[in-house]
């Protein structure tokens, strides 16, 4: 690769008429005149760029980067959460093209190149990230195409608000993980790699297609399952929720994040959209049953309604913001949180939770067995 190519001027624009400059990378680089549109959201995050771009959580949305080196240290094939990125794009200040570290195989605008992600980098990421935090997640478009034609494609842009986009990164066909002595049936709204790895430590996984009926799971005869990360508005994903109600009190429930939200509403709780979300590894939460602070990972634009929750107690909240993190049901045996404990900035603050569940999966055994 040249490093010192000469690259095309490009713009980001915002729906709200904000621009800003920079220089085409990835696909948009390869491809001159392409336009790329999504939600746009910023990640706080100082390390971890591969896990973040490869997140499935972010489909539909462009990541804008506030640590201002990205690329620094390569791409390593391990530290992909998904087999490709789902996002539109990213946002940088500054792309490094010269990668150091033993583990990486290629540079992070090959592997863009390689998936088809386009980006801009030489953005004023401060200026960008002080105005979404005032003016709020948006839509936006990016490319070398003319600014005027920016906007028209970033104010036809729909975002996430009511769109169903657990389709779009949830597999096809079922699939095993050899693990633990446990079997768990997983949901896959856009399940991370990690996640994986931490539940096989305690069970064999099933991995099931998100719309898979709650007569079929059931019909495995699982010790538990588990509701996965996913993208966009949980309040566009009646369908699901219906499954996971048929699913309360027959079977032990955990689940993060997109989970999280959708286990909150099959419980009778609402969920509403964030500002800005929360994107980043350094979000302070508080265990309610020990008092401890934890150092979590998030990835969410989405949070549950507290005034609307039944039949559950907040167990983590967000010291932030006061955002609920955490809940367990009174009634029936299930429990989610909104943080990633797989991703353990702190970095095992909450690993914990996959103890809890193995302890509540064979709580629920022994109690059937003892039936």
């Amino acid at each position: 690769m040249n490093f010192y190519l000469q690259r095309n001027e490009a713009s980001l624009v915002l729906a709200d008429g904000t621009v800003f400059s920079g220089e085409a990378i990835g696909s948009l680089a390869e491809h001159p005149g392409t336009i790329a549109t999504g939600e746009l959201v910023f990640n706080t995050s100082l390390t971890g760029y591969q896990e973040i771009i490869t997140d499935p959580s972010y489909a539909g949305q462009v990541i804008a980067f506030t640590y201002p080196h990205i690329g620094n240290y390569g791409i390593a094939v391990d530290d992909n959460e998904s087999a490709r990125p789902f996002c539109r794009g990213i946002v940088v200040r500054d792309l490094a093209h010269l990668p150091s570290n033993w583990r990486s195989v290629e540079d992070l605008e090959h592997f863009l190149n390689r998936h088809g992600v386009g980006g801009i980098a030489g953005v004023d990421t401060r200026r960008l990230t002080r105005h979404l935090r005032e003016a709020g997640a948006m839509p936006c478009a990016f490319g070398s195409a003319p600014v005027a034609e920016l906007l028209v494609a970033a104010r036809g842009e729909r975002g996430t608000v009511g769109v169903d986009l657990v389709d779009e990164v949830t597999t096809k066909e079922p699939y095993f993980i050899e693990g633990g002595p446990r079997r768990l049936v997983a949901y896959d709204y856009g399940i991370k790699r990690t996640i994986l790895r931490h539940l096989s430590s305690i069970a064999t996984i099933e991995v099931v297609p998100a719309d898979t009926p709650a007569a079929e799971v059931l019909g495995r005869n699982p010790d538990g399952v588990f509701l996965s990360n996913g993208p966009g508005d949980p309040a566009a994903l009646a369908h699901l929720v219906a499954e996971i109600t048929n699913l309360l009190d027959a079977v032990p429930i955990f689940g993060i994040c997109l989970g999280h939200q959708l286990l909150a509403t099959a419980l009778g709780a609402k969920t509403f959209k964030l500002p800005f979300g929360h994107h980043g590894g350094n979000h302070p939460v508080l265990r309610h049953s020990t008092g401890v602070v934890e150092v979590t990972a998030q990835n969410h634009g989405y949070a549950v309604m507290e005034e609307s929750l039944r039949d559950a107690t907040v167990t983590h909240r967000n010291l932030n913001d006061g955002v609920v993190e955490g809940i367990s049901s009174s009634v029936v045996p299930a429990f989610s949180v909104q943080y990633h404990p797989e991703a353990g900035p702190g970095p095992h603050d909450a690993l914990y939770l996959f103890d809890e569940f193995a302890t509540l999966m064979d709580t629920k055994s022994l109690k059937a067995r003892r039936l």
